[in-house]
C-alpha cells in the first residue's frame, strides 16, 4: 500500500476561496467516478460554500467535551473505516480540542495519508511556522495556530488561490464572508487594503519558492543540463578589467527588457593564486552590480570557459554577457581566447553576447604571483640548521665509532637539509646541500681528508645526494610558500568578505570604514584626504585616531584613490603585499564618501524642491485665500462707519457676525501656516507623555457644528505616548475636513480600537471619498481635492496633521470607507505598561482567521 498524496489550496487570507476551490475540485473528481468523501469542512453559514457541500458524502463527526461546552472534530478512525480514495480536510492549521486523537488537524492528515488515502486540504499563509513573526509585525495579530512549512512543502500539490485586496473587502462587504455586523470590524482592522497587500505578496513569492524548488529537483531528477528559459538571467563575465562595468550596465539593461530578467556578475580566479584583476576596479564593479539589484559571485577555476559555462548552467541562466578581448593580435597565437571558446561550447540553450568597450585590443598584462614571505626568525633558524647542522653532525659522526657507512651518512645530511629547507626556505637549504656534499667528501668518502674520491660509485652516490637535496629543498620550499599564501589569501578573503558585507547591509559610515582599517592594520590613525584640484590644498573627509595625517606625504602608508583622494595611515609601514587588501579599502572608502554625499545632496535638493513649492503655493494663498476674509472685514467695517445710511440693529448684528466669521477663519488660516511653517523648519518638539484618548478627542470636536460627529472612544482603551495639543490639533484639523465633505444629516464617525501595541483612530466619513491615485496627493501642502471652493481654505489642514501625528511617532493614512466615503486612520503607540483590555479588543479587532476555532 503506498503513501496517499497530497493537495494544498494556499490562500493570503481568509475569504479568498479555498475551501469553495477544494469542493469544487472533490465535485469534478466524483462526477470522473472518483470515490471523494469530505472528512471535515466548515462552511462558516456562507451560502455558496455550504451549496457545494450538497451532493458530497460526508463522514460523521467526532462530539467532544470541554469545560462544559460540545466540539465536534474530524473522526479520524471513522475515515480510516471508510478508506475513501479522497478525503477533504478543511483548515490543515486547526488545533484539535482536548481529548482528540491528534493535538493538530495536520497530524491527522498524516495518518490519513500513511494509511493510502489521497488528502485535499486548505491553509493560510499566516499560519505558515516560519512566517509567524513575519505576519504579527504586519497585522499587529499573533497567530496561535500554526502547521510547520515542512508539512506544507512535502506536499505534492500546492494551489494558490489568488485575489486581489479589493476584490477581497468587496467581497467582504457584500456579506459572502463574515455576518454583516463583523463586516466593520474586519475590515477597520485585519482586513485593511496594506496588511491584505503584504499578506498577498508573502503568498506569492512563497509560492514561487516552492515553483523554483519544483524545477530544480525536476531537472536534478533527469540529468536536465540545458538552459529552461522561464525567466532571464544573464550571467556577465568579468576579468577584474576597466570594461566589467560597461558590460554590467549593458546586461542590467536586457534585463529590463524581460520580465524577473536577473542579474549575476561572476568573477572567476585561478586555483593557484595568480591573478591581473585590480581589487579596487573588483569592488567598484561589485558595489554596481548590486546598486542595480543584481548579484556578485567569486568562482575559483583553472580552465576559464569551462567554469563559466559551469556556473550559467547551474544558475539555468539564459545568457552570457562578455567583453571583447583585451588581448593583442599577436596573442591570438596561444589561443581563441575566452569569448570564442565559451560562444563555440555554450550550445543552443546559451544566448552569448560580445560586447565592445573600449579597452578592445589594448592588452591585458601579465598575471603577478604573490609571493611568500617567511619571518625573520625562521629565515635565521633556517640558517642556523643548513650551515651549522652539517657541522655538527660531522663532529658527532666522526667522534662516535658507529660505522653507520656511506648511505646512512648522506640519509643523515639530507634530513638537515629538508629541515634547513622547511624553516629558512630555498637558499639555506641550498647552502646545506653545498657544505653537506663537501663534509661528505672530506671526512666520510675514500680516501679521508683528501679532495679526490678513489670509487666512482662514491662519485656518483656524492652527486646524487646534492641533487636530491636540491630537489627536495624546492619541492619543500615551494609548499611552504604555498601554505604561506593559502593562509594570507584566506585572511584577505575574510576580511573583504566582511567589509563588502557590512557596507552593503549600511551597517559603515566613513568614520566606521576607517576605524576598520585602523584595527585591520594596527595603526595609530587612518585619514581620507581630498582636494579639489592639483594645486589645492589636502583637506580631511574623514579620520579616526589621533594626530592623523594632513597630506600623504607625512602618513607612513598613502593609498591614492585618484588624483584628489587618498588613504593615509600612520603607524607603521606595511609590506607591500598588504597594500593590495589597502586597496580595496580605499576604493571602499571613496564609495562611501560618494554615497554619503550623494544622499546629503539629495536631501537638501528635496528641502530646496520643498520650499520652493511652500513659497508658491503661498503667494497663491495670500494672494487669494488670505485676501477673501480680509475684503469682508473690510467691507462689513466701512459699511458700519458709513454715514449716508441707517443701518438697523439687525444689520448691525449681521455685518459684526461677518467681522467675527472673517476673523476666525483668518486666524484659523494663519494658525495653519505658522504651523506648517514650523514644520518644514523643525521646530516642532512634542512633550510625549502617556494620556488617554478620550481626554483629547471631545475637545478637537469643539470647531464642528453639534451633531455634525459622533464620538465612540471606548475607556478601556489603553494610554497612547502622544503630544496633547498637537494631537488635539491634527484631530480636530482631520474631522473639520471630513465634516466639510460628509453630506449633510450624516455625521463623521470618530472611533478608537486597540491593535496589539498600537492603538488607531479612525475618522469615517461618507462623502464622495478618493481615487487611490490621489490619496497621498491629500497631504501635500496647498494642496485640495476635486472641486473644493476657493474659500474653503488654503489646503493645510491635513498637511499639518500629518506632520504633528508623524513628530509623535505616529501615523496617517487615507483608506476607502465601504459603502462609499473617506476614512482617516491615525496610528499612534500605546503606553508601555498599559495593554489594551481584551474585553474592548474583542469588540474591536478580527481575529487572524476567523475561520478557524480552537480549544479553549
Amino acid at each position: 500500500m503506498g503513501r496517499g498524496k497530497l493537495r494544498i489550496y494556499l490562500g493570503a487570507a481568509p475569504g479568498v476561496g479555498k475551501t469553495y476551490a477544494m469542493l469544487a475540485e472533490a465535485h469534478r473528481r466524483v462526477e470522473r467516478g472518483t470515490d471523494c468523501v469530505v472528512a471535515f469542512v466548515e462552511h462558516h453559514d456562507r451560502p455558496r460554500t455550504e451549496v457545494l457541500l450538497h451532493g458530497l458524502e460526508q463522514t460523521p463527526r467526532r462530539s467532544l467535551e470541554h469545560r462544559g461546552a460540545v466540539f465536534t472534530e474530524m473522526d479520524v478512525d471513522a475515515v480510516l473505516a471508510r478508506r475513501p480514495a479522497v478525503a477533504l480536510v478543511d483548515e490543515l492549521a486547526h488545533t484539535n480540542v482536548p481529548g482528540s486523537r491528534n493535538a493538530k488537524r495536520w497530524q491527522d492528515v498524516a495518518e490519513l495519508l500513511a494509511a493510502g488515502i489521497d488528502v485535499i486540504s486548505t491553509v493560510n499563509i499566516q499560519h505558515l511556522e516560519s512566517l509567524g513573526d513575519v505576519v504579527e509585525s504586519i497585522t499587529g495579530v499573533r497567530q496561535r495556530e500554526t502547521v510547520p512549512d515542512e508539512v506544507v512543502r512535502r506536499a505534492d500539490q500546492i494551489e494558490l488561490v489568488d485575489m486581489s485586496p479589493q476584490a477581497l473587502r468587496r467581497r467582504m462587504a457584500h456579506g459572502n464572508v463574515y455576518k454583516p455586523d463583523k463586516v466593520d470590524a474586519a475590515l477597520s482592522n485585519y482586513f485593511r487594503p496594506g496588511n491584505l497587500t503584504a499578506l498577498r505578496e508573502l503568498a506569492l513569492l512563497w509560492t514561487a519558492d516552492r515553483v523554483d524548488e519544483y524545477l530544480q529537483q525536476y531537472r536534478g531528477e533527469h540529468g536536465i543540463r540545458s538552459t529552461w528559459q522561464a525567466r532571464e538571467r544573464i550571467v556577465v563575465g568579468l576579468t577584474g578589467g576597466p570594461e566589467g562595468r560597461t558590460l554590467i550596465r549593458r546586461a542590467a539593461r536586457l534585463a529590463e527588457k524581460g520580465a524577473g530578467g536577473e542579474v549575476l556578475a561572476v568573477y572567476i580566479s585561478r586555483s593557484d593564486g595568480l591573478t591581473s584583476a585590480s581589487p579596487k576596479e573588483l569592488t567598484v564593479q561589485r558595489t554596481l552590480v548590486e546598486d542595480l539589484g543584481g548579484t556578485f559571485h567569486h568562482v575559483i577555476g583553472d580552465d576559464i570557459p569551462a567554469a563559466l559555462l559551469e556556473f550559467a548552467r547551474g544558475v539555468n541562466a539564459t545568457q552570457i554577457v562578455l567583453g571583447s578581448s583585451r588581448r593583442r593580435t599577436w596573442q591570438y597565437i596561444l589561443g581563441p581566447g575566452v569569448g570564442a571558446t565559451v560562444a563555440r561550447e555554450s550550445g543552443p540553450d546559451l544566448d552569448v553576447h560580445i560586447v565592445t568597450h573600449e579597452e578592445v585590443a589594448k592588452g591585458r598584462g601579465l598575471p603577478v604571483a604573490r609571493g611568500g614571505r617567511l619571518g625573520r626568525s625562521r629565515r635565521i633558524a633556517g640558517w642556523l640548521v643548513g650551515v651549522g647542522g652539517p657541522a655538527v653532525l660531522t663532529l658527532l659522526l666522526t667522534h662516535i665509532d658507529a660505522n653507520l657507512g656511506l648511505a646512512n651518512d648522506m640519509l643523515l645530511f639530507l634530513a638537515l637539509n629538508v629541515a634547513a629547507a622547511l624553516l629558512g626556505g630555498l637558499w639555506p637549504a641550498l647552502a646545506s646541500a653545498a657544505l653537506g656534499s663537501v663534509l661528505l667528501n672530506w671526512f666520510f668518502t675514500p680516501p679521508i681528508h683528501r679532495i679526490t674520491i678513489a670509487d666512482p660509485l662514491n662519485i656518483v652516490a656524492i652527486a646524487v645526494f646534492f641533487g636530491v637535496a636540491v630537489s627536495v629543498a624546492s619541492v619543500v620550499d615551494l609548499a611552504a610558500r604555498r601554505t604561506h599564501q593559502a593562509a594570507r589569501l584566506r585572511a584577505e578573503s575574510e576580511t573583504l568578505s566582511l567589509l563588502a558585507g557590512s557596507v552593503l547591509r549600511g551597517e559603515q559610515t566613513l568614520e566606521a570604514l576607517l576605524e576598520r582599517v585602523r584595527e585591520t592594520f594596527s595603526m595609530d590613525s587612518v585619514a581620507l584626504l581630498e582636494r579639489a584640484g592639483d594645486v589645492d590644498p589636502w583637506v580631511r573627509a574623514g579620520s579616526v585616531g589621533p594626530h592623523p595625517a594632513e597630506r600623504p606625504e607625512d602618513a607612513d602608508v598613502d593609498m591614492p584613490v585618484d588624483d584628489h583622494l587618498a588613504l593615509a595611515l600612520t603607524g607603521r609601514v606595511l609590506p607591500a603585499e598588504d597594500r593590495r587588501v589597502l586597496g580595496a579599502f580605499a576604493a571602499q572608502a571613496a564609495v562611501v564618501l560618494d554615497r554619503q554625499r550623494l544622499v546629503g545632496e539629495a536631501e537638501e535638493a528635496r528641502k530646496l524642491a520643498e520650499g520652493n513649492k511652500i513659497r508658491t503655493s503661498l503667494l497663491a494663498a495670500v494672494s487669494h485665500d488670505l485676501r477673501t476674509p480680509l475684503a469682508g472685514i473690510k467691507a462689513a467695517v466701512s459699511s458700519l462707519r458709513s454715514d449716508d445710511v441707517e443701518w438697523s440693529e439687525d444689520d448691525v448684528a449681521a455685518l459684526l457676525e461677518g467681522i467675527e466669521d472673517g476673523a476666525d477663519r483668518l486666524a484659523h488660516l494663519v494658525g495653519n501656516l505658522l504651523d506648517m511653517s514650523r514644520l518644514q523648519t523643525g521646530t516642532v518638539t512634542p512633550l510625549i507623555r502617556a494620556i488617554d484618548l478620550d481626554e483629547v478627542v471631545p475637545m478637537a470636536l469643539g470647531g464642528v457644528p453639534d451633531g455634525s460627529a459622533e464620538l465612540d472612544v471606548p475607556e478601556t482603551l489603553p494610554m497612547v505616548q502622544v503630544d496633547k495639543g498637537l494631537l488635539e490639533r491634527a484631530v480636530a484639523n482631520i474631522v473639520e475636513n471630513a465634516v466639510k465633505y460628509s453630506p449633510d444629516g450624516i455625521p463623521v464617525m470618530v472611533a478608537a480600537s486597540a491593535l496589539g501595541d498600537r492603538v488607531e483612530l479612525r475618522v469615517v466619513d461618507r462623502g464622495p471619498g478618493v481615487p487611490d491615485e490621489s490619496k497621498d496627493g491629500i497631504f501635500e501642502p496647498f494642496q485640495r481635492f476635486g472641486d473644493a471652493p476657493r474659500g474653503a481654505g488654503v489646503g493645510l489642514g491635513l498637511a499639518v496633521a500629518r506632520g504633528f501625528v508623524e513628530a509623535m511617532g505616529g501615523t496617517i493614512t487615507a483608506e476607502d470607507t465601504p459603502g462609499g466615503g473617506l476614512t482617516m486612520v491615525l496610528t499612534l503607540r500605546a503606553a508601555r505598561g498599559a495593554p489594551p483590555d481584551p474585553t474592548a479588543r474583542a469588540d474591536t479587532a478580527a481575529p487572524a482567521d476567523p475561520t478557524a476555532h480552537a480549544a479553549p
